[in-house]
């Protein structure tokens, strides 16, 4: 259990030590400094403490918000500091260092001056708000939540505590908290369909003690059922399909509010949030692609197309952001003016919807499964997802092309790791010598050259020489660190390749089930590479080497589809990809789950997702 230390005089009719125990914590009482750090070293190491003033006026949400968010190794609101075990040697010698100052003033020798979030500000001698001003000149790193209307004060008197506590009941807190469980930046179709009441949801999960991952889990569940339904390929499954899919992601939404209403971030709910989006989507675009076959329509080829193209838009987004992750002198007049549109109402939302995001196209495809067939639900996908990627691919090359900006070793890194190269181009990068030619032209000759050849030939041995010859170029284009101004477009361009590759020899092979065993083979690589995406994002870095040189890496694993279409019948070459699907799924779920579990278990960070400010 967290433990509470109460500092300074207590005042009577306060409600701080009710409200810490609400929030779960185990609340001791300190006279002075040295008693507030010998209650301090008491505490297990392993476990949070706070350092509370006991003359804190405020809102539960505010202490909620500064002392329970599991995020951050130190945070603190106004009266209240708090440290995770990370945090625990920082707080403990700033603590100490109070407790030798004489006569409880600051290292400046004046006291410290806390600002009230109402009113005027007030000099007041507050021991934890001191922790924090010594936190910071040490460079600690101290999370300070936006409060917005919440009250987090230490009144100097009781005419300052009185205007803190009507200020306290002017604004509800519930209403507050609520409001600030929905993300500030979320597609039309979420923030105006689905956020007005999923909030309450999350609420009422709350209240009984649900976790967001448990909520997490039964969208992945309906989801199944969703995709289950519509593989009956009648028309009542595909009403029943539209209407799960839509239950599934007012879930989706919910968990996430779930975790921003209880503040339950974890590492763990950050990976499953993020990979069973993917498994819910993809896993339907089988099940429509399975209701279609029942009727005598074979989708499959634009299930696969649908799952091509929507993993390589992902891809544009994460290499571009992790290109300017970190980007000095980030200066572009096209995000200028993409800032000054975004200051007018309505453009925003129309920018938010032309995008596509999971909101609008999860509605869209709901909406066409009940109405239409789905040939056409695929047929709507492809052009949205089309218009999308060429919209926002446009956007940010024309960022890339006018920004004046110097990419880091990190940005170079992220791109390299996200190439997935595997241990052939890593050999050739080694012991052929780097072309003159920027990466870009590399990675652009590849993905038109393998492509094309599957197409105009088929399976045959002109397509492994044009494979042989992608591997090359793909080691010329990460030979040099991907610094340029469209570096980020390589990881994307390798990505269509191989995925299309794959999908061009099977619908060549012409033999019932190779584009399922297609679907399935591309369905587990993408996989990989989002969850390489997502080490990355949680500052946890690439996969392991020898994950990377088990599956091949991108350029091994499409020069031997190209082969084993070359060297097999159709019927043999689709059991050489049910195979390869299974190798390849089993090998990356196997040593995801098992970092991801123990990332959980040592209690790594999960990745930021903040909702609206109070």
């Amino acid at each position: 259990m967290p433990t509470a230390i109460l500092t300074g005089q207590p005042v009577p009719g306060s409600s701080i030590e009710s409200d810490l125990r609400d929030l779960g914590f185990d609340v001791r009482t300190a006279s002075d400094p040295a008693d507030a750090e010998a209650l301090l070293a008491a505490v297990p190491g392993e476990e949070r403490v706070a350092l509370v003033d006991a003359r804190f006026v405020g809102h539960p949400h505010a202490l909620r918000l500064g002392l329970t968010d599991p995020r951050f190794p130190l945070a603190a609101v106004p009266g209240a500091v708090t440290a995770r075990a990370e945090g625990r040697r920082a707080l403990t010698r700033a603590l100490a260092r109070e407790t030798s100052a004489a006569g409880g003033t600051a290292h400046a020798g004046t006291p410290a001056r806390t600002t009230l979030s109402v009113g005027d500000p007030a000099g007041v001698d507050s021991l934890a708000d001191r922790i924090v001003t010594a936190l910071d000149a040490d460079g600690a790193t101290v999370h300070r939540p936006e409060l917005g209307s919440l009250v987090a004060a230490v009144p100097a008197d009781p005419q300052a505590r009185n205007e803190a506590r009507q200020a306290v009941a002017a604004v509800d807190d519930e209403a507050v908290r609520l409001k600030s469980a929905v993300k500030a930046r979320d597609g039309f179709f979420t923030t105006f369909f689905i956020s007005p009441y999923s909030r309450y949801i999350a609420r009422w999960c709350a209240r009984r003690g649900l976790t967001p991952n448990q909520v997490t889990t039964a969208s992945l569940l309906t989801a199944l059922i969703a995709a289950s339904c519509a593989a009956t390929g009648t028309r009542a499954g595909f009403v029943a399909a539209g209407v799960l899919l839509i239950v599934s992601f007012v879930l989706d939404c919910t968990d996430g509010q779930l975790a921003r209403y209880s503040l339950q971030y974890s590492t763990l709910g950050a990976w499953l949030d993020a990979t069973f989006d993917r498994a819910k989507e993809y896993a339907y675009y089988a099940g429509l692609a399975l209701g279609a076959a029942r009727g005598g329509d074979d989708v499959w080829a634009l299930a696969l197309g649908a799952m091509v193209l929507q993993t390589c838009r992902h891809v544009v987004d994460f290499s571009f952001n992790e290109a300017n992750h970190d980007a000095t002198a980030n200066t572009s007049p096209t995000a200028a003016l993409s800032d000054k549109l975004d200051s007018v109402g309505w453009t925003v939302w129309v920018r938010r919807m032309i995008v596509l995001p999971i909101g609008e196209r999860w509605a869209m495809i709901a909406v066409l499964t009940a109405a239409t067939t789905p040939r056409i639900t695929f047929y709507a996908l492809l052009a949205g997802c089309a218009l999308a990627a060429t919209y926002t691919t446009a956007g940010r090359v024309l960022r890339s092309l006018t920004r004046k900006a110097q990419r880091t070793d990190r940005a170079a890194r992220a791109l390299a790791d996200l190439a997935d190269n595997g241990p052939l181009a890593e050999l050739l990068a080694r012991v052929l010598p780097a072309g003159r030619f920027p990466a870009l032209l590399w990675a652009v000759a590849g993905a038109v050259l393998l492509p094309l050849a599957a197409w105009i030939d088929g399976p045959g041995w002109s397509v492994v020489l044009c494979a042989a010859v992608y591997v090359l170029l793909s080691s010329e284009a990460v030979a040099h660190p991907l610094k340029g101004a469209l570096d980020w477009l390589v990881p994307p361009l390798f990505r269509a390749a191989e995925y299309g590759t794959v999908l061009i020899l099977a619908a060549k092979s012409d033999v019932n089930g190779a584009l399922p065993a297609a679907f399935g083979l591309v369905a587990a690589v993408a996989y990989h590479h989002y969850d390489t995406v997502y080490r990355i994002r949680g500052d946890a870095g690439a996969p392991p080497a020898w994950l990377v040189r088990a599956v091949g890496g991108q350029e091994g694993r499409t020069l031997l589809v190209t082969v084993l279409a070359a060297l097999l019948t159709a019927a043999q070459f689709k059991v050489a990809l049910t195979v390869l699907a299974v190798a390849v799924a089993l090998v990356v779920l196997v040593e995801s789950i098992r970092f991801w579990v123990a990332a959980h278990q040592g209690g790594a960070p999960a990745v930021h997702d903040e909702g609206e400010p109070a």
